[in-house]
Order: structure tokens, then sequence, then C-alpha cells
């Protein structure tokens, strides 16, 4: 990592996390407080970026190091113009498979950054966009599936790192995204803060 930067990962996801750690960075977990359901936009992609935003400050108005580097996350599934975040029991999870299954869905992940580098405070926010086509899978196979809990635990009520990947037959676009967390995109928003992705590469020997 980073000499005497802080990378902290404003999110609980333990996909985003394992995401970033496979990538070779190893952030620290703070989750922040908001309430997500005090939040509306006119578009999924500005309801996410609105959440990211809100959970990155969040955290950062907590924090003191001197060096730091904050990143906030928010994903949704928008189908029909509408946002899914996580299914609120078994029945809607199983409502939205029905609804879901043979159609194609945006999954939508807002990013923000907060930096805090040589002094200077610094905000970003950008929104990655993947489509996801879902396979015609059978009544039979929608209750098995929400009968595991997996699909009340994520945004879109699916994951494609876990059991629900058998459901899934195409992403286009980047599908680290679809986890909830952009690796290109954050690549990008990070060199925008002045810190090279490669610098923030955790010793494997530590």
């Amino acid at each position: 990592m980073t000499a005497g930067v802080r990378f902290v990962l404003a999110s609980a996801s333990p996909g985003r996390r394992s995401t970033l750690t496979a990538a070779g960075l190893r952030p620290d977990v703070v989750v922040s407080a908001v309430d997500e359901d005090a939040y509306t936009a006119s578009t999924v992609v500005g309801l996410v970026a609105a959440l990211a935003k809100a959970k990155a400050a969040a955290v950062f108005d907590t924090l003191t190091d001197p060096e730091l580097l904050v990143v906030g996350c928010d994903s949704m599934l928008e189908l029909d113009g509408e946002p899914m975040g996580k299914p609120a029991t078994p029945e809607q999870a199983v409502e939205r498979w029905r609804r879901m299954r043979g159609r194609t869905g945006w999954l939508h992940s807002g990013h923000h950054v907060i930096s805090r580098i040589n002094g200077v405070v610094d905000a970003t926010t950008a929104v990655a966009t993947t489509e996801v086509v879902f396979a015609n899978i059978d009544d039979a196979e929608v209750e098995a599936y929400v009968a595991t809990g997996e699909p009340l635990r994520v945004a879109g009520a699916f994951t494609i790192d876990g059991l629900g990947g058998a459901y899934v037959t195409t992403v286009c676009g980047d599908p680290h995204n679809v986890v909830g967390i952009s690796l290109p995109l954050l690549r990008r928003m990070f060199a925008e803060h002045g810190v090279a992705w490669h610098t923030l590469w955790a010793d494997p020997t530590t």
C-alpha cells in the first residue's frame, strides 16, 4: 500500500471486499450508518450515485488520518426503469425472479471516492453499468434459489460469483461491477486523485 495512505472501503459487502482483496488491495472496512431509504432520485443511476456519495462522506467525516482514501459504493439492478436493491422478503425475491427470468437488466454501481492527500481534500463520483441477461429458469429453480437465502443479501436478488451464477447467461461490461465494485473504473478514479493503482497493492508476505 502507498506509504502513509490509509485505504478505507465504506461498505459492509463481503463481495466488494473480496474483489478488492483478489486484486491485491487490502482495504480497512468502516461501515456507514446511512439510511438508504431516506434517499430518492429521478433515475436509478442518480440514486446509486447519491447513495455511494452519502456512504463515503459519512465514513470520511469520522476519520482523522492525514493521508486517506475512502471509497463508497451502492449497487442496484434496473429492470423496466425501476430500481431493485435487496429484496425485503423471500416472497419479494420470488416475484422479482419471475419478472427477471429470460430478460435483460442493467446493474448500476455508484462509486464515490474521497481523498485527503498532502493536505488537499478531493472527491469524485462515477457510475459503472453492466448489462445482465438472465436465464429463463422455471418456478422450481426460482423457489430453490430463493430458499438458499442468497438473493435476500444482494442487490438485484442475484449473484454471478455465488449460487446465482448458473442463472446468468450473459454479462456485457465489467463483471466485477455486477459484484458491486468496478475495478477498471476505480483505477481511473484513483488516478484522478493522484494515487496509482499498483501503489495500493499489499505486500503478499504480510
